[in-house]
This record gives structure tokens, C-alpha cells and sequence, in this order.
């Protein structure tokens, strides 16, 4: 098997000529087996540079290293890869046989030996004469590569050039690095797939991609530690009047933060010394959905310094880690930001037009009382749709419900004159949390208001499980079944003669009397389940505001190349190269090479470009409502049909995921350090 070697190539190094005639390379080997290799070239420094610096550069090496991810250091080290030189003619290709690798001076030599072991070394050929395309002024030709000792000439190279990632432009990914759904393996695997695994793969692509990531940070790293520090003298005035504003800032923000810490902190605590008495602990089972939101919010804005915290260099060392973090860091302010935009349109809206949703807020509640439940009551009284219903107990239940109508219609009356406070009251909760919260504050107003129905609802509902339990017992007492509760099951049974007659005897009183509960309990259950669907309704909003990805979407709108999904290759050229034969021998080592048969032969050489797969919008926001359903509404539509028919209760939620943080008690003096450090911290970054 032949060795094949990919040289992962920056575009950038070819868009101009050289104009040094000697230059360094620095990257990565990574070496998956043992007739297959990768070299990453991160970006080349001339020698001139190096040489400056022959005293430190593996020191520089060295700290270098030291900021790069964890995963590729453990399967490479940044070093000097080789060498290129720029070719005049092809005469100078030729004649620039002879191996001078081994002519580097002691520290070069000595840093080669301690990165790379000596095992690996390429010299590449700057030919401006060879182009491919437009896209690049000059390709690289592989000279000859040092490989375990060994010096190979004739070898299939595949030349890739990629472009640069840069933080906030672009980068490339292997796969959709924003899904949450973990695909679940299998506990028994076939046996081909364990002996799959045990192969050793000819190509290591997420070390690649990963050393290609971390490439301009490496480049930045490397040229702050070779160059020289800028004077900025002439820009000092400016930079202190900067930091002084910006240091202004930090510290009104934070006096702004500690202000609203303080009273956050005194109500919780308040709340809590106060969570054993009754008003407490029938507010939280009413405004139980506000409750939770107003939790969240708050927890929001007092988490907000630690999500500014700096994360350290080590998530800035590879552009993909930077751009996880910064939309990470980012997702909470933006989520923030739209909810108080949002609230602020509905606030002001509804403040405007206080008085007309206050007027249409009472005309929509007194016909839904008067034209659909004392009507629908009144209409099951009689004969409905045709049915013969038992008058007295249509005439009991009917007068049960209307009493309950009638008493929470004079409640609700005398609280109608102040609903106008509560509709200005929802308005300015709106503008200043946002719109999540007054959303939340309707919703268990919908649920105060309607207690009525969702009483009558579970007392008929309680009647007719009750008659449903009843009939399929009698029924089964004249098959001669019991059911067994302990093992879940239906046994046989040996009945007496009194309880035959017994049974008879109420079964067929409850069989007639199934009908006219059925009617009732038909009629409340359309109306208690309309009002859950208005609940479930409601939250589904709240949970989409608050898992929306704000943020992804912005930053898509205005560059897709943020979110790569998969690379593929652009193969431009193929061609058949053979460095030397055997009549352009003229040094001893090419002699050698000829007797040992290595110059002589042909390899393939392929040219190709690196591109990258993106996102779109939907497969950006999906994964972030599909976290938040999960499967819930199906079985929210099992539950509630299985509810239906038994008389049980119908769910009014289906529990959605939502953004839940511990509560954050820490003292006031280190959360006022916090705030300011984390607003200088992104001034400094």
C-alpha cells in the first residue's frame, strides 16, 4: 500500500508571492497510521524572523501549545512543519534537489527534535507559474517529505486549501454542533461493529478540523509572542478617557444591579419566612404560573454578570469553542431583550387602550355567562337535541349549576368596577418585565375566572366516573367477574342470589339515569376543555419566548457562515506528477534514492478546496422547540381522550421546559464585585 499524504493548505499563503525565498511552515502532523498522514499549516513566519529569535522559539513553542485546546494537544503539538522556497524557473526546481533539512542551525534543529521526534519534516516549492483557477495566485509542490526517518520523494498527495476560520466569520464543523438530541447506541452491538471500531482509521478528520479551527489563534498567539509590543503612546489620552467612560459605565450599571440584588434578596427571603401561612400557600397554588416566570425573570437579571464572566483564553484558542461561548454568553441578554421588547409593544398597547379592553373584557365575560352557561343549562333543563332526559335530576343538576353561575356572576359584578387597576396593572408589568410575565398573569387570571365552570366540571365529572365505575361492576357481577385491584386482573367469582337481585336492582336506575349525567357532563367537559386549550395555549407561547434562539437568528441573517453543518470538497485538479527520474539524478542522496527505487516511481497529486454545509434557519430553531415539547403533546392528547371517556380529569398543561435557575444567594459585596469586573472584562476582551 502506498503512503498517502494530505497537506492541509491556508489559502491565504498563496493569494500573493512570497517575497521572502525561504520560509518556515508551523502546524501539526497528525499521523492516524502508518501510511497515512495530515499536515496542517497553520501560517508561515520567513526565516529571518525565526532566526531573530533562535534563542526563544521553543519557549514561544512552547506557551503556544499551552493555549490550544486540550484535545489536540493530546494528539499534536504546534512545530515547524518544514520548509517552502520560492522557485524562479524550473531549472531551480531541478537543481534544488539536494536534501538541505538537516542544514538548520542547533536551535531549530533542537526544537524540531523536541516537537516532532524528528520523524516528520516536508519541503514544499513556491512555482508562481502554477495556478489553479482564480481564486489563488500560486499552488505549493511537494518536494520531498522526511517521513519516520525516511526520505520519500514520489508520494499521492492530496493538496487541500482551506480557507482561514476567523471568529466571527466563518469556521468548519463536522456536524450540526447546536442539536441537543443525543442519538441513544444500541446495549448490544453487532459483532462487525466492535471489530470496525478496532480498525485504525486512515483519517483522524476531527483532530483536522479541529487544528484548522485553532489555526488563527495559534498565528495571533505566535505573533504576540515574536513581535515586539506597539507603542501607543500618541492614543493614550484616548484609551484613558475610554476606559474612564467605559469604568463610569460599569460602575452605574452595577450600582443599578445591586439596587435591584438588594430588594430581590429581601422579598425572597420575606416570602420565604412567610411560606407556611395560608394566604401564602393559596396565592402560590393560584398565580402558580406567574409565580414561576417572575422567578425566572428575576433570576435572569441577576444572573446576568455571571454570564459576562470571561471564560479564560482556552474557549477563544479554537474558533468554534469562541463561537459556542459567545452565543452561549449572548442567549440569555437576547432572550431578555426580546421579552422586554415584546412587553413593551403589549404594555403600551394596552395602557392606550385600557378603558376599551377593560369595556370588552366585561361585555365577552357576560355573554359567555348569560348566552352559553345559563342558556346551555336551561336548554339541558328541557328536552336537548330531542333526548327524554330524567326531569328531576336534569331539573337538580341544572338548578346547581345555575346557582353556581349566578353567585360567581355577583362576584364577578362587584370586582369589575377595580378590573380597570388590574388591566393598567398587567400594561406596566409588561413594559418593565416583559411580556412573559403579564402572559402568565392572564393565564391564571383565566383560570381565577372560570373556577366555576372548573368546579361543575369536576363535580359532574365525579358523578359520572362514579355511575361509569358503578355500571361496568354491576356488570361484571352478572358475568360472574370480579376485578382483582392487587394483581390488575378480572377473576371469577361465585355471586349469591341477594346479590343478583341487588344488582338488578341498580343497574337498571343508573343505566336510565346515564344519559341525562352523559349531557351534563358532555357540556362542561367542551367548556373546561376549550379553557385548557386556551391554557396550554398560552404557555406554549411563553415556553417558544423564552426558547426562541434569538441570537442564532440575528447572527444567521447576517452571516450563515456561523453555522457550518459538514464539509465537502471541491476537487479542482488531478494529475500524475513525478518530481524526479532516473536520467535527472545528480547528488548522492538522489543516487540513493535511485538504487532504492523510490525516484523513479509516479504519484497521483489532487487539488482540491475545503468548504463547509450551513444551517438553515429551521434547523437552527427546531432543536430548541423540540427540547421544549418533546413529545408531550401526544401524550397530552392520550391522557386527555382516555379522561374524557372515564370522567376523569382532563390536563390543562402539558409541562413545557423552561429556563429554570437556582436561586443565587451570595453576599452583597462579592455580587458588587462581580458586576463591575464582568462589564470591564468584555471592555479588555
Amino acid at each position: 500500500m502506498g503512503r498517502r499524504c494530505r497537506v492541509w493548505w491556508p489559502k491565504q499563503l498563496s493569494l500573493s508571492t512570497p517575497s521572502s525565498c525561504s520560509n518556515f511552515l508551523l502546524g501539526w502532523f497528525i499521523s492516524s497510521s502508518s501510511s497515512s498522514l495530515d499536515v496542517v499549516v497553520a501560517f508561515a513566519c520567513t526565516e529571518q524572523a525565526i532566526s531573530d529569535k533562535k534563542l526563544s522559539i521553543q519557549g514561544i513553542l512552547h506557551d503556544t501549545n499551552g493555549r490550544m485546546p486540550v484535545l489536540l494537544q493530546d494528539k499534536s503539538l504546534l512545530c515547524i512543519v518544514g520548509q517552502f522556497f520560492k522557485v524562479h524557473s524550473k531549472e531551480d526546481q531541478y537543481h534544488s534537489s539536494c536534501c538541505g533539512c538537516h542544514n538548520l542551525n542547533g536551535s531549530l534543529e533542537q526544537c524540531r527534535q523536541t516537537f516532532v521526534g524528528s520523524s516528520y519534516w516536508i519541503q514544499m516549492l513556491c512555482d508562481p507559474q502554477e495556478q489553479v483557477g482564480t481564486e489563488i495566485s500560486w499552488i505549493p509542490k511537494l518536494h520531498h517529505i522526511h517521513w519516520n526517518g525516511q526520505m520519500v520523494f514520489p508520494c499521492d498527495i492530496h493538496l487541500i486549501f482551506y480557507e482561514t476560520p476567523a471568529y466571527g466569520a466563518h469556521h468548519f464543523s463536522l456536524h450540526p454542533w447546536n442539536s441537543f438530541d443525543q442519538v441513544n447506541a444500541p446495549e448490544r452491538k453487532p459483532k462487525w461493529v466492535d471489530e470496525l471500531h478496532q480498525k485504525q482509521p486512515l483519517l483522524d478528520l476531527d483532530t483536522v478540523i479541529l487544528a484548522i479551527n485553532s489555526s488563527a489563534a495559534a498565528d495571533k498567539v505566535f505573533e504576540t509572542c515574536m513581535g515586539p509590543k506597539k507603542s501607543t503612546v500618541c492614543f493614550s489620552t484616548v484609551y484613558m478617557f475610554l476606559a474612564f467612560t467605559w469604568q463610569l459605565f460599569a460602575v452605574s450599571v452595577a450600582s443599578l444591579s445591586m439596587l435591584f440584588y438588594v430588594i430581590v434578596q429581601f422579598l425572597y427571603r420575606l416570602l420565604k419566612y412567610a411560606s407556611d401561612s395560608w394566604v401564602y400557600i393559596i396565592s402560590v397554588k393560584v398565580f402558580s404560573s406567574s409565580r414561576i416566570n417572575i422567578r425566572i425573570r428575576c433570576s435572569q437579571i441577576l444572573y446576568w454578570p455571571i454570564f459576562l464572566q470571561d471564560n479564560g483564553t482556552r474557549s477563544l484558542s479554537s474558533v468554534e469553542y469562541a463561537e459556542k461561548a459567545a452565543l452561549h454568553k449572548h442567549s440569555m441578554w437576547s432572550s431578555l431583550a426580546v421579552d422586554v421588547l415584546l412587553g413593551n409593544l403589549f404594555g403600551l398597547a394596552l395602557l392606550y387602550h385600557a378603558e376599551s379592553a377593560c369595556m370588552w373584557v366585561q361585555k365577552f365575560a357576560s355573554d359567555i355567562t348569560n348566552e352559553l352557561l345559563r342558556s346551555g343549562c336551561v336548554w339541558l333543563m328541557g328536552v336537548p337535541a330531542g333526548f327524554k332526559l330524567n326531569t328531576e335530576l336534569a331539573g337538580v343538576l341544572g338548578m346547581i349549576s345555575l346557582t353556581a353561575i349566578q353567585i360567581w356572576s355577583t362576584i364577578w359584578i362587584f370586582l369589575g368596577f377595580h378590573f380597570i387597576y388590574f388591566i393598567r396593572g398587567l400594561a406596566i408589568s409588561g413594559i418593565i418585565f416583559g411580556v412573559t410575565i403579564p402572559a402568565a398573569l392572564i393565564k391564571d387570571l383565566i383560570a381565577l375566572a372560570t373556577l366555576h365552570v372548573s368546579t361543575l366540571h369536576w363535580l359532574i365529572s365525579l358523578l359520572y366516573s362514579t355511575q361509569i365505575q358503578a355500571l361496568a361492576a354491576l356488570w361484571r357481577l352478572f358475568g360472574g367477574r370480579k376485578w382483582n385491584p392487587l394483581r390488575q386482573r378480572l377473576d371469577s367469582y361465585d355471586y349469591t342470589v341477594k346479590q343478583h337481585i341487588v344488582g338488578s336492582l341498580l343497574f337498571t336506575p343508573l343505566l336510565l339515569l346515564l344519559p341525562t349525567t352523559s349531557v351534563f357532563y358532555i357540556f362542561f367537559t367542551i367548556m373546561n376543555t376549550t379553557i385548557s386549550l386556551i391554557y396550554i395555549l398560552i404557555e406554549i407561547t411563553i415556553s417558544v419566548i423564552h426558547a426562541t434562539p434569538y441570537i442564532k437568528i440575528f447572527l444567521w441573517l447576517v452571516m450563515p457562515k456561523r453555522f457550518p453543518s459538514g464539509i465537502w470538497f471541491e476537487i479542482v485538479s488531478v494529475w500524475s506528477d513525478c518530481i524526479y527520474s532516473h536520467e535527472d539524478i545528480s547528488s548522492p542522496a538522489d543516487k540513493l534514492q535511485s538504487e532504492k527505487g523510490l525516484t523513479g516511481e509516479r504519484a497521483s497529486v489532487v487539488v482540491s478546496f475545503l468548504h463547509s454545509n450551513f444551517l438553515t434557519v429551521g434547523q437552527i430553531v427546531m432543536p430548541h422547540y423540540n427540547k421544549i415539547l418533546s413529545g408531550k403533546p401526544r401524550t397530552l392528547v392520550a391522557t386527555a381522550a382516555y379522561g374524557v371517556l372515564t370522567g376523569r380529569r382532563i390536563p390543562s398543561t402539558i409541562g413545557t421546559d423552561l429556563p429554570i435557575f437556582p436561586w443565587m444567594l451570595i453576599s452583597y459585596k462579592e455580587y458588587w464585585r462581580l458586576c463591575p469586573d464582568s462589564i470591564l472584562a468584555c471592555y479588555r476582551r
